[in-house]
């Protein structure tokens, strides 16, 4: 009888541990996607700064809980990398694509549109849409695994200022060619806003999750020491 309960004890707890996780994921996507699109969907001329800056602090607000990854790319390159399994990267992931939805809908119901033509990506744009994609996605993810789970930078207090800021530089360097996403729940929920075509989002999740996994690879072939946690 004490096997079972401590059994049972251990998987409560553990039940605990994955629901704060993905509560934490929930939160910080829905401030991520809900920043994006009241910033863009107002015309706001500091947009790629107040992504930028909201990424950084829901970093450092939950990334001591589930990591703050908040973008399915990243948990796939953390996946990669070794630092979390695929059970808990599913729930990532379900958590961070509903916090996307739900904060498209709120944009929506809360933040007046400005006039705005919708992104799709064809042609020529596709080609160069997508290269801007893979880039800075990889750049994102390659910082969050070096910043935030290498074992030589430890409790670090810089990891929220470089993952923000790589943000920033991309919606700065890219955004006018891609829409600078570099997240697929940003792109489902920007689809659902209108300012992605949904014919072009195949193109946005291609990009970052190839993206996502080649950091993981990147990181584990850099450091061949540090593959898991």
């Amino acid at each position: 009888m004490d096997v079972i309960a401590r059994h049972e004890s251990a998987k409560a707890v553990t039940t605990t541990a994955a629901a704060r996780k993905c509560a934490v994921e929930v939160i910080g996507t829905f401030f991520l996607v809900f920043t994006i699109g009241a910033a863009v969907r107002s015309g706001s001329p500091l947009a790629p700064l107040a992504i930028g800056t909201s990424l950084m602090v829901m970093v450092y607000a939950g990334g001591h809980i589930s990591g703050g990854h908040y973008n399915p790319a990243v948990t796939l390159a953390v996946l990669v990398r070794g630092r979390i399994g695929v059970a808990d990267a599913v729930k990532y992931w379900l958590s961070q694509l509903a916090a996307g939805l739900l904060a498209a809908l709120v944009v929506r119901a809360i933040v007046p549109a400005a006039p705005a033509k919708t992104l799709t990506l064809t042609g020529r744009l596709l080609v160069t849409g997508l290269a801007a994609e893979l880039l800075f996605t990889f750049a994102l993810a390659y910082v969050v695994l070096n910043v935030a789970t290498s074992k030589h930078h430890p409790d670090n207090s810089f990891y929220g200022l470089a993952i923000g800021f790589t943000v920033v530089a991309g919606a700065v360097a890219v955004g006018g060619i891609s829409g600078g996403v570099f997240n697929p729940a940003v792109a489902v929920g920007g689809a659902v806003l209108g300012l992605f075509g949904w014919s072009s989002l195949w193109v946005y999740l291609v990009a970052e999750l190839v993206a996502g996994a080649a950091a993981g690879f990147a990181f584990r072939a850099l450091n061949p020491d540090d593959k898991q946690g």
